[in-house]
């Protein structure tokens, strides 16, 4: 039966996916905004968190890749009508990633000091990195479990669950950061930064628990690892690697443009801190409409219906724009209010208001990158992402931000950067998708 291709179908994946991938960065905008506000020393602690926040991503990002990885196979086989081939799958990708995320911990919790001084951290920006990283390390293994069994769930199609899960950590979040960050007088002391890396794991546990539970009782995927290995898990390893490979290039643009802007001083990585955060909210917002295009274009692909995985791309390409152009509206409509929900420096807020304008003006740009980036994650095609990537970092990105850093553009050249590091993102994928798909279309 071929795939129904509409806005309400779309939507129908989009939206709970939308909302299940704002939750990252909500959590981060909320530690960002309640430490910003702390009454001691609140610049070094909001750069602190920016800090240790770029570097978690990256072990998320790169870790984190399973989600696409087994997406793209479970929505081919649900294409194939042939989902019980796959159904240990899962339990088998959980396994391996979280044992490498334990890995992880034992191999950077020592050394923290010396991760952070490659960020150019020193004094008590770098004492409160360590402090931050030191508890919120704990939660990275609850946090690639959830990630694994929110790609199991796009797999079948279903983004609703994840949906739940992530308003679920959200909200959990936000409690905790306020009341162990501030603390109850009388009941709770104020701990500040640590309290809101204490507030991040707590929600990440909740978040694991709540992922299994669903799983295990609205699907019939099981949790339990078994032997064999299933024979897609070398399909899957490739994938990974090919995303690891392509995650690295990604985080390598976010260390130059965290150690660049902290090199700056204080108030810029702390205005840095604040800009890109939003950025991730944006993406985030935008990813939702991205997931849709993972979810489908996997499926579509699974049963050979080429017309429709087309008409699906055309159709994602003017609902992000129009959702990009809208982000960019209210941002702009709310420019200046939106800083002084996060600091109230003079100095932060003039660095932030100088390049927020970059930031917005990339929305729609970043709309088109994204949601053929989860295209080709569905697709299955993730030499391709990689290939990509490496462009556009080591041939775009770093040498203009070298460029225009030596011009001492500032956090302008890091901006600047990254919008054109967004352009050579995503204008090759949609050439690719193109010349590839367009034929086979046609010859259905």
């Amino acid at each position: 039966m071929a795939t129904k291709i509409s806005l309400k179908q779309i939507n129908k994946l989009a939206i709970p996916a939308l909302i299940a991938g704002v939750s990252e960065p909500i959590l981060s905008l909320t530690d960002t905004a309640i430490v910003g506000n702390i009454p001691i020393n609140a610049t070094e602690s909001l750069a602190a968190v920016g800090i240790v926040g770029a570097f978690i991503s990256m072990l998320i990002w790169v870790l984190g890749q399973t989600r696409s990885a087994i997406s793209s196979i479970v929505s081919q086989y649900v294409g194939a009508d042939n989902v019980e081939a796959v159904k240990n799958l899962p339990a088998q990708a959980i396994f391996i990633i979280t044992s490498l995320s334990v890995l992880i911990i034992i191999g950077t919790y020592p050394f923290a000091n010396s991760i952070f001084k490659l960020y150019n951290a020193s004094g008590l920006i770098l004492d409160y990195s360590v402090a931050y990283y030191k508890i919120r390390v704990f939660g990275f293994p609850f946090t690639l479990f959830t990630i694994a069994v929110f790609g199991t769930f796009r797999g079948l199609q279903n983004t609703y669950y994840p949906m739940l899960i992530a308003i679920i950590g959200a909200l959990v979040n936000i409690i905790f950061d306020f009341i162990l960050v501030y603390g109850i007088e009388g009941y709770v002391p104020a701990m500040h930064i640590k309290g809101a890396a204490y507030a991040s794991v707590f929600a990440q546990l909740l978040m694991a628990v709540f992922s299994a539970y669903y799983l295990l009782t609205k699907t019939n995927i099981p949790l339990r690892f078994s032997f064999p290995f299933n024979k897609e898990i070398k399909r899957f390893i490739l994938m990974i690697l090919n995303l690891f490979v392509r995650t690295l290039a990604l985080n390598v643009t976010l260390y130059f443009a965290s150690a660049f802007s902290t090199s700056y001083g204080k108030q810029y990585i702390a205005a840095y801190t604040i800009a890109i955060n939003l950025w991730f909210l944006g993406a985030f917002i935008i990813d939702g409409y991205a997931s849709a295009g993972n979810i489908l274009s996997g499926k579509l692909l699974g049963g050979k219906e080429y017309k429709n995985l087309l008409l699906l791309s055309n159709k994602l390409i003017k609902y992000g724009i129009v959702v990009g152009i809208i982000i960019a509206t209210i941002g702009a409509i709310l420019y200046y209010p939106i800083g002084t929900i996060f600091t109230k420096e003079p100095e932060v807020l003039k660095s932030f208001y100088n390049i927020f304008w970059l930031v917005l003006l990339m929305q729609p740009l970043c709309a088109l990158a994204f949601i053929f980036d989860g295209i080709f994650k569905g697709l299955g095609k993730m030499k391709t992402l990689r290939n990509v990537l490496l462009f556009a970092t080591f041939i775009v990105f770093i040498p203009i931000l070298f460029w225009l850093d030596a011009l001492d553009y500032k956090l302008y050249a890091i901006f600047i950067a990254f919008t054109l590091w967004i352009i050579a993102r995503g204008l090759p994928l949609i050439i690719l998708f193109r010349k590839e798909f367009l034929p086979l279309s046609q010859k259905v």
